[in-house]
């Protein structure tokens, strides 16, 4: 591996355990209002809605809560290069706490005439007490884990495909197609015990076992449900990281993976290096891409790693942006 891919699988091993650590920290429960206009604060990753209902077009669709973290603000993920004290100023002018940077974990459901299309899966039993919701939050939703026809994956991190195992290790979703990048699924099968652990998936050779009679592997940029779904390359996460344009009519809904991680320092600062990576410059190039054209756009955008339920908008102010939460 790289420095930074080395670099980025050590933070996310950190990441595992700190999801186990927050597990016994208490939660906030209270939405923090911003100190100035100058960024729109949505509510904190922990709250206890779990489900939320919208649509897409004529598409039903639900945000489904998994977990949540979160971690220090040390300057070691998010903002890698700078200090501590430039992100908490950053924070503060948001009116977000500046000792902590808090993810969210939402897989998205989408319904059509004939398909029940899931977007990425959770920790599943990756991360501790912190992650692996997503069943209850199905259960919430009245959706039965058998009547998933598609498991669209991002990218190949354990808290994005841990949800494809249940606890005793077979398929959660044992109907559905499983279709992620030909370069993502490569990335997937050649990792080492070492690689998958450091991206925090830790039943690896379970994991392929499991999927490969499943996979549908395509192109990157490809189209895979006529008119509904399309994939979107978004180069620098990983080797095939994955967004997903989903529309329906005048509609339409872009799921971006792990373009960007956090509400504000993601989207202020998306030439600021976040540890998780593989390639830093490639990644930053390609979030300041979609910041910019999604804010030219008005492209509603779903952000799995945001304050729940993570579906919102992305505006220019002055020469940054901010994001908008619905």
């Amino acid at each position: 591996m790289s420095d930074r891919s080395t670099a980025g699988s050590l933070s996310l091993i950190l990441l595992v355990t700190a999801f186990a650590l927050a597990a016994c920290a208490p939660k906030s429960e209270t939405a923090q209002q911003p100190a100035t206009p100058a960024a729109t604060v949505a509510a904190p990753a922990h709250q206890a809605e779990s489900v939320k209902n919208f649509a897409v077009g004529e598409l039903s669709a639900t945000a489904l809560r998994d977990g949540g973290l979160d971690f220090p603000n040390d300057a070691k993920t998010l903002g890698v290069g700078r200090t501590a004290e430039e992100i908490a100023a950053l924070l503060a002018a948001s009116g977000a706490p500046t000792d902590k940077l808090s993810l969210s974990i939402q897989p998205l459901l989408v319904k059509t005439a004939d398909k029940v299309l899931l977007f990425d899966t959770g920790a599943g039993t990756n991360m501790g007490s912190n992650g692996g919701g997503l069943p209850a939050s199905m259960a919430a939703a009245g959706v039965d884990p058998q009547s998933i026809t598609d498991v669209f994956i991002s990218h190949a991190h354990g808290d994005h495909v841990g949800g494809l195992l249940n606890a005793q290790g077979i398929l959660a979703f044992p109907n559905a197609a499983i279709h992620l990048s030909t370069p993502e699924w490569a990335f997937l099968k050649g990792m080492d015990a070492k690689t998958a652990a450091g991206v925090g998936i830790s039943q690896h050779p379970q994991l392929i076992a499991a999927m490969e009679p499943k996979v549908a592997a395509f192109a990157p940029g490809a189209d895979l449900v006529a008119g509904v779904v399309k994939a979107v390359e978004i180069k620098g996460h990983t080797p095939g990281h994955s967004g997903y344009l989903i529309t329906s009519g005048p509609g339409s809904l872009l799921y971006v993976g792990d373009t960007v991680h956090h509400y504000i320092v993601s989207v202020q600062k998306p030439d600021w290096t976040i540890d998780f990576d593989t390639d830093a410059p490639t990644a930053q190039a390609s979030r300041a891409a979609l910041l910019a054209q999604s804010a030219a756009s008005g492209q509603r955008i779903y952000a799995v790693h945001f304050p729940f339920p993570g579906l919102g908008k992305f505006e220019r102010r002055g020469d940054s942006f901010v994001w908008v939460a619905e």
